[in-house]
């Protein structure tokens, strides 16, 4: 497949807050390192996610290879950095929307930032079609506050990280300094649009913001601001999911004081200090999810 019919915000890309200006239309990989067209790593019903997210019948989750963040830890760092998997256009977009949505709860879209265009069109396509169950956009935050408003009225659940307070942090850990101020925004933007989450009788959202925040090792004092801000801008019914699945891993420099798991005293401290705040829609995960084990296999599509 080449390049398809090009998109003009391919060219001199500026879709995220990097604004690296390469030219993906051209073939150029810009800081997301990739192209213009979409690759997909993997697709399919996911069951790991938050109960109201992966309900009965699972979450119809698709990967997409790349991204806008270079977090030291990240588990799906075998897609994040490069161009793998199957190649699509905006078409094939949309038959993977439909296949996924005739048997799962949601169509989830994980870190799909940097084809805001495609995506928006495939999207718009695939409603067209009939597609009928939510669209769930799974992100970093990193997101410029235009992009976020591009996807009004086409999202129904956002699901984004909120991953640090501090500069030092986003700085250290994902190479963005910016990143509260960029991610705070965002979720602001989210939460006028779609509201808190909203869950059916059966247990399955419906629409509305459930926000994601991975405690860090060594870092809880971040991980309370993180909270407090929550409490302060979202509210004490925000739905939040405080994960412990920090999976050291991944950080190659083994001296790193990151290169470690977030022992079960951290993880309690960070829940305690929601208790504390009034949060009152929290849910949580056992410590045993700090395990590779729990990483999608990225091989099963191909070029």
């Amino acid at each position: 497949m080449g390049y398809g019919p090009e998109i003009k915000e391919y060219s001199d890309c500026r879709i995220c807050p990097r604004e690296c200006g390469a030219d993906r239309n051209a073939g150029s990989y810009g800081y997301c390192m990739s192209s213009a067209l979409p690759r997909i790593a993997q697709y399919g019903a996911h069951r790991w996610e938050e109960p109201p997210i992966s309900g009965t019948k699972g979450s119809g989750t698709v990967f997409f290879s790349g991204c806008n963040l270079k977090c030291i830890y990240c588990q799906n760092m075998e897609i994040s950095r490069m161009e793998t998997g199957l190649q699509v256009d905006v078409d094939g977009l949309i038959s993977i929307f439909l296949e996924l949505g005739r048997n799962c709860h949601n169509i989830n879209l994980v870190t799909s930032a940097h084809f805001l265009p495609t995506v928006i069109r495939a999207i718009s396509g695939a409603k067209e079609k009939g597609l009928s169950v939510p669209i769930v956009y799974n992100t970093s935050s990193y997101e410029k506050l235009s992009a976020i408003k591009a996807l009004k009225g086409l999202v129904d659940i956002y699901l984004p990280d909120i991953k640090y307070r501090s500069s030092r942090l986003g700085r250290v850990l994902s190479n963005a300094p910016d990143y509260f101020d960029v991610a705070s925004a965002a979720v602001v933007e989210m939460l006028d649009q779609v509201g808190h989450l909203a869950i059916d009788s059966e247990g399955i959202a419906r629409k509305g913001l459930l926000i994601r925040h991975l405690v860090i090792p060594g870092e809880t004092e971040d991980s309370f601001r993180v909270l407090e801000w929550i409490r302060d801008n979202v509210g004490k019914y925000a739905h939040l999911s405080i994960m412990s699945q920090y999976t050291p891993e991944y950080v190659r420099e083994k001296e790193s004081p990151y290169a470690r798991r977030v022992s079960p005293q951290e993880y309690e401290a960070v829940l305690d200090k929601a208790v504390d705040l009034g949060l009152c829609n929290v849910f949580t995960q056992d410590i045993s999810s700090s395990s590779t084990a729990y990483v999608p296999e990225f091989d099963q599509l191909r070029r």
